[in-house]
């Protein structure tokens, strides 16, 4: 059994872009952390800028009667993204969305999630540790 993040488009940058809103550690800290707190946990990590890679690893771990749970963050693709959307609705584990910044807090265009009604559940604003309670919700769902 194992759990998978998937972050999406700009993710990558994550310590360099707008260190205001996220901060200034990067992803890989933030994994490092995680695997830590959760170091009984098999924890997979994927990244990408392409709307058409993050539906393929959807299917690819969506699918796997080994994966327990996803943790999706969209990135803007959020915001249009009905591929995505239908990707997580067709995949057969629990998916949660989480943003690191308050998305209803931002810019008009950020405040509706479109991938968000095919998630199990959202998690925004709560900075990097929105990751860890999305780990946490899905361990206690898989058990």
């Amino acid at each position: 059994m194992y759990f998978i993040i998937i972050n999406g488009p700009n993710l990558n940058l994550l310590g360099k872009r707008n260190p205001d809103i996220y901060g200034n550690a990067t992803f890989e800290d933030t994994l490092a952390a995680i695997r830590e707190d959760f170091n009984d946990i098999s924890i997979e990590y994927a990244q990408s800028n392409s709307e058409g890679e993050i539906i393929n690893l959807l299917h690819a771990h969506g699918l796997n009667p080994d994966c327990a749970g996803i943790i999706l963050n969209p990135g803007a693709y959020a915001h249009y993204s009905y591929a995505i959307a239908d990707a997580i609705e067709a995949v057969t584990v629990p998916v949660i969305e989480v943003h690191i910044s308050n998305i209803h807090a931002r810019e008009e265009f950020r405040r509706t999630s479109v991938t968000a009604r095919a998630a199990k559940g959202v998690i925004t604003g709560l900075g990097r540790d929105g990751y860890a309670m999305a780990l946490l919700y899905l361990i206690r769902l898989s058990q």
